[in-house]
């Protein structure tokens, strides 16, 4: 399931960006993607996860993967020849923003659910290794997904590499429809305003999780590059749409290559001391490939960015895991989703608002930058946390340390 929605998003993801900036040649443009889908996820996002908490799992994720299949089909839609005999460029832009709001509103739901159905599925003990398999899994289909939009976009064009898309996303909604079902473990007898208060109240007195999660909010933030990775393909580079592919997949691969190691050498030992080195590699990744003006060293710190990013994403989804109780997974991963689901979005709209303001490159500089000076941060606020081992985040009294 989670490979072919990947495998389709990551795919949209590419031709959408690159649709969009060949319409509009404006890196603004490129950010108010993120934005759009942004604002409907974090907004509705609380609500979701309380709704997974209380609900069967299987019909909520039928529902949610229903509504991304019909937004994928319009986008299909207006792309096709004879759609765009009649609708202006303008038009189209429009429409296509609208589905990714609506999206955006999926992902507020789909978050929360996927999350609590992998953890009732899975034994506790092997939360650290299934994290590395589900995101080996994530990041083979982020590495496939663009590598496929590009070429096809490239050699068939927008509407044949949208109708691939909607095949994909009907793929996982089979593949959802033979799973068991997963009935609510959760009963709310308060109101949902109290409801809802708990799972902030649970992240916000938890200091490593809550570190973990700001930590990654603000380094993604300011470190957005991959949304201008058109400007860079098109103008900076001039690579065009199969080299734009290249470039969005592989970071991908740096992720997919490093799972695969983190299955044997895990970096689980001193988890918060790890997490705040891979940041350090993340912010120095993408201050290095705004400097480059090659497009084969451009694809080795995109490499490395996903790399490191990679493990921050491992470390940081075991933390949850092992912190989260069952009945709170839906609204914690809702809070999370808050922080973290939503940061590339937003955070593509700081790199286009930037991007406008400073000029392409000097903006991904200032974002590398930023990252640095948030993680200088998150040690000086964080420090007796950096020794910890991972036997010491399991219990109980590690929260409030």
């Amino acid at each position: 399931m989670r490979f072919f929605f990947t495998f389709a998003y990551q795919m949209q993801a590419v031709i959408v960006g690159y649709h969009i900036y060949q319409l509009t040649k404006s890196a603004l443009a490129l950010g108010m993607i993120g934005l759009t889908e942004a604002i409907p996820s974090i907004g509705i996002a609380l609500y979701g996860g309380y709704v997974a908490d209380k609900s069967e799992k299987k019909r909520l994720l039928l529902l949610i993967f229903s509504v991304m299949w019909i937004c994928s089909t319009i986008m299909l839609l207006v792309t096709l020849p004879a759609a765009t005999r009649y609708l202006s460029t303008s038009h189209i832009v429009l429409v296509i923003y609208v589905m990714i709001f609506f999206i955006g509103l999926a992902r507020g739901f789909y978050g929360p659910t996927a999350f609590s159905v992998m953890t009732r599925i899975i034994p506790r003990e092997l939360y650290p290794n299934s994290s590395t398999w589900n995101s080996s899994a994530f990041q083979s289909a982020s590495v496939l997904g663009p590598v496929a939009g590009g070429i096809i976009l490239d050699k068939l064009g927008i509407s044949f590499t949208f109708s691939l898309v909607v095949l994909f996303v009907t793929m996982a909604i089979i593949a959802i429809a033979t799973l068991n079902k997963h009935e609510a473990e959760y009963v709310p007898k308060e109101s949902i305003y109290k409801s809802l208060s708990e799972g902030i109240h649970f992240v916000f007195n938890n200091r490593m999780m809550l570190g973990a999660m700001s930590l990654d909010l603000f380094s993604v933030f300011f470190g957005g590059a991959v949304a201008l990775l058109p400007v860079f393909a098109n103008d900076i580079l001039k690579v065009g749409a199969e080299g734009f592919g290249m470039m969005r997949a592989a970071d991908s691969v740096g992720a997919v290559l490093t799972m695969l190691a983190m299955t044997r050498f895990s970096p689980m030992g001193k988890p918060w001391r790890n997490l705040l080195i891979a940041v350090v590699g993340f912010g120095v990744s993408i201050i290095l490939f705004g400097f480059s003006k090659n497009y084969y060293l451009s694809l080795f710190f995109l490499f490395t960015l996903g790399a490191f990013d990679s493990i921050s994403v491992l470390i940081r989804s075991t933390i949850m895991q092992l912190l989260t109780p069952d009945q709170m997974r839906g609204r914690v991963s809702a809070v999370n989703s808050m922080f973290i689901g939503s940061s590339n979005e937003i955070g593509a709209f700081e790199s286009g608002l930037t991007a406008r303001l400073m000029g392409t490159v000097t903006s991904v500089i200032f974002g590398g930058s930023m990252t640095l000076i948030v993680v200088l941060t998150t040690y000086l606020k964080t420090k007796k946390l950096v020794p910890m081992r991972l036997s010491e985040i399991n219990a109980p009294e590690a929260a409030k340390v």
